[in-house]
């Protein structure tokens, strides 16, 4: 067909006009589009300034977030806890832990000799020989701990810090054995366990209390003394750490002049006589101090003193009165009730 020149006008004219309305049409579309965008960008920025970093983060890592802390150590180290502790090396604290109701990676030994009193809890748990120091980091790789504990200023000394906290978020205490309920419960706010450091603290304290009651009528006001005998030498110990501490601090017993504000004071043949105790503990460590103790009891200056007239010498279990820890305290309470009232 031929279109004539009118024809060919309109159809030119047509094109035009929607070229021009299709033009318009995707204009308005973009605009729209763009100003969506632009609004829904500016919603979600004024939004997320808002927020917290864990509140936008997946469901299972905002609670980690949420938990996770920093605090100060005793040495002013800042400690960085994970949101849980599950496993944790605490040399020379397994009694905390145990009382805790929590297992280490790994329990301080000295030699093979560990903490004998406590091995019904932890005879599944390897034993570190700590004879030689601290073990190394390569030996606590192994066993991958989330949280080191070390009980002591001492142990924390030679690089010995630096080289843990490269393994794990590393707590030092001053001197844990120096106050064993305050650092419980030290211990159980590292390791989400405050409840039961509490109830064991309120538990260890009705059994004093009970005890101090039961052993006034008998004692009053007369000492006792704690004699160790090692391979080493003898020592009187004081009332700052161990059984010591149960007996005159706890308990409130009397001490003798010779370890008054000391921790532990040697003692011998010649200082016997001086020895101000109406009764006497007697501790073979780790039953290597036989000798000594044998030698010393077949004198005639031990014999002649008056609690071994009076039958006032005790022989006690050299495991948990060399503890540290509430577990051993409530044992060595319970010695002290059953020897010193038996008669």
């Amino acid at each position: 067909m031929v279109l004539n020149s009118f024809s060919k006008g309109r159809i030119a004219w047509r094109t035009r006009v929607s070229v021009i309305v299709c033009s318009a049409i995707i204009a308005g579309l973009l605009a729209g589009c763009g100003d969506s965008t632009s609004k829904e960008d500016g919603s979600a920025k004024h939004s997320s300034s808002n927020v917290s970093s864990t509140e936008v983060a997946p469901a299972g890592q905002q609670s980690a977030a949420s938990s996770e802390r920093t605090i100060t150590d005793e040495l002013g180290n800042e400690v960085k806890l994970p949101a849980e502790v599950k496993s944790v090396f605490a040399p020379n604290m397994e009694d905390s832990l145990v009382a805790l109701g929590v297992s280490p990676v790994a329990q301080w030994s000295n030699g093979k000799l560990g903490h004998f009193y406590l091995q019904d809890q932890l005879k599944d748990v390897l034993k570190i020989d700590h004879s030689g120091g601290l073990p190394g980091p390569e030996v606590l790789l192994a066993h991958n701990p989330d949280l080191i504990v070390l009980h002591a200023e001492s142990y924390a000394k030679n690089g010995a810090y630096e080289n843990y906290a490269k393994i794990a978020p590393t707590y030092v205490f001053k001197n844990a054995a120096g106050d064993i309920e305050k650092s419980l419960v030290t211990l159980g706010d590292l390791l989400g366990k405050s409840k039961e450091a509490e109830q064991a603290v309120q538990a260890y304290k009705q059994k004093v209390s009970v005890a101090k009651e039961k052993l006034s009528s008998v004692v009053g006001d007369k000492k006792v003394a704690v004699i160790r005998f090692a391979p080493r030498g003898v020592s009187l110990m004081g009332g700052e750490y161990f059984c010591g501490y149960a007996l005159h601090q706890d308990l409130g017993l009397g001490m003798s002049k010779l370890v008054e504000n000391k921790t532990a004071a040697n003692i011998s043949l010649e200082i016997l006589p001086e020895l101000d105790a109406d009764f006497i503990f007697v501790i073979n460590a780790y039953d290597q101090g036989t000798e000594r103790m044998t030698e010393m009891m077949a004198s005639d200056i031990w014999k002649s003193m008056p609690a071994v007239k009076n039958g006032h010498v005790y022989e006690v279990n050299n495991q948990h009165w060399l503890g540290s820890g509430l577990i051993a305290y409530e044992k060595i309470v319970d010695d002290t009730v059953r020897l010193l009232t038996s008669k």
